[in-house]
């Protein structure tokens, strides 16, 4: 529900997966009653893979996470959904990811699965797959060598100490979920991130009709910056290498904004970080700049949890008051 009485918000896609994807819905969902997430498929580790070896079905854990974010649920009802299982057979499988299975096993697709799920639980908003197709993410690195398997790419990269070259899905040429793509049409903001780049992010875009839609949408596109590198993924990368691999791997008119925390990160924060080989996001405003995205830098940390992670609040009102502005003065 819109926290302005009776405005119903912009319509508003945001793009991603893992747990960067679902923390920004919990802040969107206060500002906007027309909110649809389109959720990367790639993931095969962790329960998700279990059941998607077993079943044959699309991970369930990203989408279960964005369900947790926007269902209008009892607590009791939430928890039940995020309650994993400690011993036995089923250790470390979440409920709700059971749950989704089971739908999935009584449904003609996985996208009327989660439409059914998303009923049940009266979320706020849609949430969709970007495509019903089983894939899988292969990451090719600077020295040529390759992996199958987004669980396993971080762990490739570390033993080839390289960075990723590209990232791209199996087989190729998967559909989109013709509902992500409607979606995107009718949008007036469209949101990349915050979130892993290779695995959360890009990977949507690699499906096929998803790059050339956000591109010709006249929608405010935002790219929303991590705070942080990601070990075993983005070392060293600064905000302008990772708005480039949006463009190389999605072309270009995708990002208009670059959006960025300025929120300060404690030393005994950054210390815990630097231990994991993570640091500060660097942003280069002017080579960002000469790739076609603007750069705005505004308040975005949680700054009660512990981590140096986004506050979907902070989001939020950044990326109203940032279409309001232009909404305003007509410049996009």
């Amino acid at each position: 529900m819109s926290e302005l009485k009776g405005y119903k918000g912009p319509a508003i896609v945001a793009l991603g997966g893992g747990h960067g994807l679902s923390a920004i819905l919990r802040g969107l969902k206060l500002y906007t009653d027309d909110l649809t997430a389109i959720v990367t498929v790639a993931d095969d580790g962790g329960g998700s893979g279990v059941l998607r070896e077993d079943l044959g079905m699309p991970p369930p854990g990203d989408i279960r996470n964005c369900m947790e974010a926007l269902a209008d649920t009892e607590s009791l009802m939430q928890q039940l959904l995020a309650y994993r299982f400690p011993d036995g057979r089923l250790a470390g499988q979440a409920f709700g990811n059971l749950l989704l299975a089971a739908l999935d096993g009584i449904s003609p697709s996985f996208d009327q699965a989660v439409a059914q799920m998303s009923e049940v639980l009266a979320i706020t908003g849609r949430i969709l797959p970007v495509t019903n197709a089983n894939v899988q993410l292969e990451a090719v690195f600077e020295n040529g060598t390759s992996v199958r398997g987004e669980s396993k790419i971080s762990d490739a990269k570390k033993e080839q100490n390289c960075r990723i070259h590209h990232v791209r899905l199996l087989p190729e040429h998967t559909q989109a979920l013709p509902a992500a793509l409607d979606a995107i049409r009718e949008a007036e903001v469209i949101l990349l991130g915050p979130g892993s780049l290779y695995t959360s992010v890009i990977p949507n875009l690699l499906v096929d009709g998803i790059s050339e839609a956000i591109s010709e949408s006249s929608a405010l596109k935002i790219y929303v910056c991590n705070i942080m590198t990601q070990d075993g993924e983005t070392e060293g990368m600064t905000a302008q290498d990772h708005v480039a691999a949006l463009l190389e791997h999605g072309g270009p008119g995708l990002v208009d904004l670059c959006l960025c925390n300025s929120d300060p990160i404690g030393r005994e924060l950054l210390e815990r970080y630097s231990a994991e080989d993570a640091e500060p996001m660097r942003v280069n405003r002017r080579e960002i700049e000469l790739l076609g995205a603007e750069v705005v830098r505004r308040p975005l940390m949680d700054m009660e949890c512990g981590y140096a992670r986004h506050s979907g609040v902070k989001v939020a009102q950044a990326v109203v008051e940032l279409y309001q502005q232009r909404a305003d003065t007509k410049i996009f």
